[in-house]
């Protein structure tokens, strides 16, 4: 049992990660193609001041923002969505949540990129200005991207019949007069197999070997090369030298042999 855990163990972390990973990937083109779109509506509408510039370099700044703002905040999403609202039962909550926690790094990014393209005199003493515009726009992309995301159907719960009980195939071949009684043992006389129950006895023409698998269900154990008997129908044990007696509840003694003696003391037979 410890070498075939192990391995599992060693590979919980791995699959966590590569898990997080596929499902961070799989959603980032579909934000990515909503930033896109709100990159070229800012490179014409021109807020904030950004009018002076040229358009290619207005596109560059808008769309560089949204992409690289969007794979920020995709980031921050899928992790807190993860860790306070795996049932996404909050989206719009956590939309505001995750333009606040984005707004820090994605401040650094407009920061940067604004001093690349319109110089430094143009974030002089305008760094409060724009954190609170860097934390509207997060949020507007946020909402936009939460409103944008597929919504899985809500399934209606499907209520599962019990499987009918199955009878097993061993009882289907003994006769009618006994057909519902309690089994007790099956013994291998020869090509036959004497069967016992709380009926009476049958005999039926079987192999023990073949009559195993039929057996299954039945709540009992092969106790001897010629012997299976029901755990129920045991009344009492009689043991001596690795090997044992049981009695039954017919008073029918069957046979254990040391070749089955250990694995029914184990299962707690005597």
């Amino acid at each position: 049992m410890h070498e075939r855990t192990a391995p599992l163990r060693e590979g919980g972390p791995a699959a966590a990660r590569a898990s997080w990973t596929a499902g961070f990937v799989g959603a980032l083109p579909r934000q990515l193609g909503i930033a896109a779109v709100a990159g070229l509506f800012l490179t014409f509408l021109v807020p904030f001041g950004t009018g002076g510039a040229s358009l290619l370099v207005r596109f560059a700044y808008w769309m560089g923002l949204a992409e690289g703002g969007t794979v920020i905040g995709t980031a921050i999403r899928y992790v807190l969505v993860r860790v306070a609202d795996p049932s996404n039962q909050r989206p719009f909550a956590m939309a505001g949540l995750t333009a606040a926690l984005m707004t820090p790094p994605t401040s650094g990014l407009v920061w940067l990129a604004t001093r690349l393209a319109f110089g430094p005199q143009s974030l002089h003493g305008h760094l409060i200005e724009l954190a609170f515009a860097v934390f509207v726009i997060c949020l507007a992309l946020s909402l936009v991207q939460t409103l944008a995301a597929p919504r899985a159907p809500i399934a209606a719960p499907v209520l599962e019949k019990p499987a009918p009980a199955q009878t097993p195939k061993f009882l289907d071949r003994l006769s009618p007069r006994l057909r519902g009684a309690e089994l007790h043992a099956v013994a291998a006389e020869d090509h036959y197999l004497r069967v016992y129950t709380a009926l009476g006895q049958d005999l039926i023409l079987m192999r023990l070997s073949d009559a195993l698998a039929d057996l299954e269900g039945l709540g009992g154990a092969q106790t001897h090369r010629s012997w299976w008997v029901a755990r129920a129908a045991v009344a009492d044990v009689r043991r001596g030298d690795g090997r044992a007696t049981l009695v039954l509840t017919s008073g029918v003694e069957a046979p254990v042999s040391r070749r089955f003696f250990q694995a029914l003391r184990t299962a707690g037979w005597f």
